[in-house]
């Protein structure tokens, strides 16, 4: 028999997500005060976040574009295996880089993006993120900006899926 999962209660609310949101966007203002920025957004997870995010931002020169990279697959853990399916569109060498995603877990692939931008000559490397689950760490590494700090449990809603389903949720949740 097929197992079929189940969203559990709501841990975080559409409008905590976005009022924190405007908080970070005022840091990332505030921070990068008369710099150019460049928002990296890491398909498909972060839209939802990136695009609240940025609304905030009051930094005249700003660009985005996105990456499509992968550790998961249709699993709840992470392969290790880090995978870009879809590269940037733009030259980072001598920008200031943001990169922003859904949920650091294991950290793997937020390591390996952030090597693989220093390489390719960024100015500098933050990385803002609607959810940080530390438990999951199995790199050293902590986030810039961070919306939430939640427990190990597999987290959906507010962008994040498990395979490609609950995506649409306005609010974060977690698998039963």
């Amino acid at each position: 028999m097929e197992k079929v999962e189940t969203v559990g209660q709501i841990m975080i609310t559409e409008e905590e997500i976005r009022a924190r949101a405007v908080e970070i966007g005022r840091r990332i203002s505030e921070d990068f005060s008369g710099e150019s920025l460049l928002f990296v957004g890491i398909l498909k997870g972060a839209v939802m976040w990136m695009s609240d995010v940025i609304k905030n931002v009051d930094n005249k020169e700003m660009t985005i574009d996105f990456m499509v990279v992968s550790s998961y697959g249709a699993s709840t853990k992470s392969s290790g295996v880090v995978k870009i399916v879809k590269d940037l569109d733009v030259d980072i060498e001598g920008k200031n880089v943001i990169i922003v995603e859904d949920i650091v877990d294991s950290g793997i692939t937020l390591n390996y993006l952030k090597n693989y931008f220093a390489g390719r000559g960024a100015k500098t490397l933050k990385i803002c993120t609607l959810l940080d689950k530390p438990e999951g760490r199995r790199v050293d590494l902590v986030p810039d900006y961070t919306g939430f700090i939640v427990e190990d449990k597999f987290i959906v809603g507010y962008g994040l899926d498990f395979d490609q389903k609950y995506r649409q949720l306005p609010y974060i949740s977690f698998l039963k």
